[in-house]
C-alpha cells in the first residue's frame, strides 16, 4: 500500500470520527452561519440596564412594595366551577373588593393569570384559562377600572397547580390578580413623585378608619 493510500485512509477515518463526536442538533453548523453573537442573545439584552433605571428612580422597589401589598390585602383569586369561566357569586364579591383596592392607585396596572386543573388537554385548558383571565378583567372593568390598566393575556392553563392531582380540583381552578408596573405616561408618575401617591392612600386610610386616624386592622 502507498504512502497516498494510507495518507486517504487516515484522512477518512479522522472524518468518519468527527462525525460520530458532532452534536445531533444543527445548533453547531448553523452557528458559523448567523450573526456573531446570536447565539449569546436570546432576547434579554439590555434587561440589565432596565433593571439598574428602575431600582435607582425607586420604581421597582414601589411596585415591589404594591404587589406585596395587594395581596395580603385583599383576596387576589378567585375559583371557578369545572370546565368554566363563569364568575359567581362569591367570585364577583373578591373581584369587587379587588376593583376597590385597585381604584386607590391610577397609576398601576394590573396583569389576571388564569389556570385550570389538570383535566382535559393542554390546549384546551389553556383556552380555558385564557377566558377566565378575560372574564375577570371584563369585571373588573364594570367596576370603574379601565381596560388599559388590565391584562388577560397570560394563561399557565394547567402547567402551575396549588395542588399537584391529576384529577378534578378547585383550588386549581382559578385567576389570580396581581400587579404589574406603572401606567406609562401618568404625570404623577413620570415626575417621580411617589409621596404623592403615598400620602393618598394615607388620607383614604383616615377617612376609612373614621376620626383622623388609620384604619384599623381586622
Amino acid at each position: 500500500m502507498t504512502n497516498r493510500h494510507i495518507l486517504s485512509g487516515s484522512l477518512l477515518s479522522a472524518a468518519l470520527a468527527l462525525t460520530a463526536c458532532a452534536p445531533s442538533t444543527d445548533m453547531v453548523y448553523t452557528q458559523f452561519y448567523s450573526e456573531a453573537g446570536s447565539l449569546v442573545d436570546t432576547g434579554g439584552f439590555g434587561e440589565a440596564t432596565l433593571n439598574n433605571r428602575l431600582i435607582m428612580t425607586g420604581e421597582r422597589q414601589y411596585t415591589f412594595d404594591l404587589a406585596k401589598r395587594f395581596s395580603t390585602e385583599v383576596d387576589s383569586t378567585v375559583n371557578f366551577e369545572f370546565g368554566s369561566s363563569q364568575l359567581d357569586g362569591t367570585a364577583q364579591a373578591i373581584l369587587r373588593t379587588q376593583a376597590g383596592w385597585i381604584r386607590q392607585f391610577p397609576e398601576i396596572r394590573f396583569r389576571v393569570y388564569g389556570h385550570t386543573d389538570a383535566v382535559g388537554s393542554n390546549r384546551s385548558n389553556k383556552s380555558l384559562g385564557q377566558r377566565r383571565a378575560n372574564a375577570v378583567v371584563q369585571y373588573l372593568s364594570t367596576q370603574g377600572i379601565s381596560r388599559n390598566r388590565l391584562e388577560a393575556i397570560v394563561s399557565y392553563g394547567e402547567t402551575q397547580p396549588l395542588v399537584v392531582t391529576d384529577g378534578r380540583e378547585r383550588r386549581n381552578r382559578r385567576t389570580v390578580t396581581e400587579v404589574s408596573g406603572f401606567v406609562k405616561r401618568h404625570p404623577t408618575v413620570l415626575d417621580g413623585k411617589y409621596a404623592q401617591i403615598i400620602y393618598r392612600d394615607y388620607v383614604a386610610s383616615a377617612a376609612q378608619g373614621g376620626g383622623g386616624g388609620a384604619a384599623a386592622s381586622e
